[in-house]
């Protein structure tokens, strides 16, 4: 019953979606208000009917209903609760009902925010968010049906891969999903803008906000990957430049390229052309990275099996990308600048490189991306992009934006003088200076990471120094001491503030990455009670103990002791475990972290004559990454918090848009 409830509410939802889709976009042509009324409230009614489908999958999960497919092939009946939760979004069926729930969910909201103002944009933004929603209900009613049954009830579950048996996957697609469905929102407005010829700031205003928290979650969705590979999949690192990492990255950098080139167009009104241009691209590239991940060209440990849905958003993505050269070619006009560049040295031409060192940096991993399935349509062999080729290109690209990010915030609007150029970057230079000396002292010679820590040190020079001019502006009077000088100034000055905690986060992350270069790793097999050397540890290998924790799982933990200049650090316990449902095993890595390096072992083998084979790497300022993610979400949660003043301003200006 309660699966047939869901068949029914998936199937409506299709039709609701096709009906929101034509009556919103005619309602807004003929200006004729009840139609647009009719499809507002039908995006309301997708939103219950996406719910109702959720709830009985979620349901089907909590009570192993294994008489569905996809419930028999993502769990088991003794998987722990938490992974019978995470397993609704374990494959691609389950993922494409969360992403049609939270579409429905987010373009909900939006109408609701916009109730009354925006009225000549909201038909056309629930024509767009519909008409994805099309696509979404096609794919789960008709090309992947989410509740296909089983011909026989089997006993049990196949059970959840592990791999995907860690908090990461838990948390990690969720994250990704909101960044991926949330980039629709200011597409969808921009687009609406353009059907209106109202190319004013109004639409790029009414979704900054939606802009800022997507483009968060993108990127914490790619952090929390990089974390998960880093803990689960026992190879040593946190990014290989896999197919499905790029897919997801790809829109990140050019959303943040958007975010930036936005901010001219609502001070200077500039780049207004070059703004359409960047959020239909970020749009593109998350339907794009959702083609590549289910079509089954490509392969990676975090795709799709091979399936006939990726198409169906290869199709999508060539409507989108028609729909949107039309309408920005048609309004090309309107879409002009008022203004214009004064000065190649001034912010705005400095947001202008970043803007093109962005794109660059996608379009460089779009192209090793894409190059494996070309040269195999062309030659018939498949020629692999590996590490290598990214390194080597997103050296000088990530160094640029890191400069760019010291630079930005100092250097004055239209154009700087030689004297603000003074007053602003001779400290910031000197601290680097000596603090590229200070480097040297202490044994950082290699040329690459001496450039980029140096580099980091210019930038955090610059902005410190704008957070103590501000403090000391504030605190000048008397009336407020530093603390509160610091915290008043944050908080009445969000986004600016925000963004530069931000941009310390960015560069506590780029400290992390530049501490690659100093990676070590070896292999060791011994026995009980034998040790080994790694740079400066010993470790010596205790034994092993082997658990049954639930019926289909067989863990083998091994129990290591390390020591440093013959000081007890701590012991280490890796694990080897073996999964009988799936003929599977795969390894737990054991990580002691601290801000200088990360010892991180991973138990290969037990072999029969009682030898353990390790793989121990030493991973220098891994913890800097997570550290600078942390600071990040706090920047953006400052810089989205909403702000009384800017909300008057607001609806004050646009009341009667």
């Amino acid at each position: 019953m309660m699966v047939a409830i869901g068949e029914i509410s998936l199937s409506l939802a299709l039709v609701v979606s096709l009906y929101a889709t034509l009556v919103s976009y005619w309602g807004g042509h003929t200006g004729n208000s009840v139609m647009v009324r009719s499809g507002q409230n039908s995006f309301f009614a997708m939103f219950i009917l996406f719910s109702i489908a959720s709830v009985v999958l979620l349901r089907a999960f909590l009570t192993h209903d294994f008489s569905l497919q996809y419930v028999y092939n993502y769990s088991s009946r003794d998987l722990p609760l938490f992974y019978t939760i995470s397993a609704f979004w374990a494959g691609q069926k389950g993922s494409l009902l969360l992403w049609g729930w939270m579409l429905s969910l987010f373009g909900s909201v939006a109408i609701f925010q916009n109730r009354e103002h925006n009225r000549r944009l909201i038909p056309y933004v629930v024509a767009i968010l519909s008409a994805t929603l099309v696509l979404f209900s096609v794919l789960m009613v008709v090309a992947s049906p989410v509740f296909a049954k089983n011909a026989v009830l089997p006993p049990d579950g196949y059970g959840l891969n592990p791999m995907l048996q860690n908090p990461g996957m838990v948390f990690h697609p969720p994250t990704l999903y909101i960044g991926f469905v949330a980039f629709i929102i200011p597409y969808a407005f921009a687009m609406a803008a353009l059907a209106t010829g109202q190319l004013g700031d109004i639409w790029i205003r009414s979704t900054r906000r939606w802009t800022i928290f997507a483009w968060f979650f993108l990127g914490m969705g790619n952090l929390l990957g990089a974390n998960w590979a880093y803990v689960e999949l026992g190879w040593g690192g946190y990014w290989a430049w896999d197919p499905v990492e790029n897919a997801s990255f790809m829109p990140w950098l050019v959303g943040t390229a958007y975010l930036h080139s936005v901010m001219i167009t609502e001070k200077k009104d500039m780049l207004k052309f070059w703004g359409v241009i960047l959020v239909t691209a970020t749009f593109a590239l998350t339907i794009f990275g959702t083609f590549i991940t289910r079509s089954g060209l490509i392969s990676s440990v975090h795709a799709f099996g091979e399936s006939t849905v990726g198409y169906y958003f290869l199709a999508f993505l060539f409507v989108i990308l028609a729909f949107s050269t039309y309408m920005i070619y048609t309004r090309r006009e309107l879409l002009q600048s008022k203004n214009q560049l004064d000065s190649m040295i001034s912010r705005e031409s400095s947001f202008l490189f970043n803007n093109l060192i962005l794109v660059g940096a996608a379009f460089a991993i779009f192209w090793g991306t894409l190059f494996p399935m070309i040269s195999e349509a062309v030659r018939g062999v498949k020629i692999t992009v590996g590490p290598p080729f990214y390194n080597k290109v997103m050296f000088p690209i990530g160094l640029a934006l890191l400069v760019l990010t010291g630079i930005c915030p100092l250097i004055p609007w239209r154009k700087a003088s030689l004297a603000n150029l003074k007053r602003n970057f001779l400290m910031p230079l000197m601290t680097a200076v000596v603090g590229g000396g200070a480097l040297l002292v202490f044994g950082v010679r290699e040329p690459l990471p001496w450039v980029f820590f140096t580099a980091a040190i210019f930038v955090a020079a610059t902005i410190f120094l704008e957070f103590a001019r501000g403090v000391r502006a504030r605190s000048a009077g008397g009336k407020e001491n530093m603390l509160k000088a610091l915290f008043n100034l944050i908080w009445r000055n969000k986004r600016r503030y925000g963004g530069y905690i931000i941009h310390t986060g960015m560069l506590v992350m780029f400290v992390g990455f530049a501490g690659g270069a100093y990676n070590s790793q070896g292999d060791f097999a011994v026995k009980a009670g034998g040790s080994f050397e790694i740079k400066d540890y010993r470790l010596t290998y205790i034994g092993y103990t082997n658990t049954n924790p639930r019926p289909t799982k067989e863990e083998v933990v091994a129990t290591l002791l390390v020591e440093k200049g013959g000081k007890k650090i701590g012991y280490l316990q890796p694990e080897k475990n073996f999964y009988s449902n799936q003929e599977m095993s795969n390894s737990e890595v054991a990580i002691h972290s601290t801000m200088k390096e990360d010892i991180y072992v991973i138990f290969a083998a037990l072999n029969e004559d009682e030898v353990a084979s390790f793989k121990v790497h030493i991973n220098p300022l891994v913890k800097w990454i997570w550290l600078g993610g942390w600071l990040l979400g706090i920047g953006t949660i400052i810089a989205m918090w909403p702000d009384a003043r800017e909300k008057k301003r607001f609806m004050a200006r646009y009341a009667d848009a």
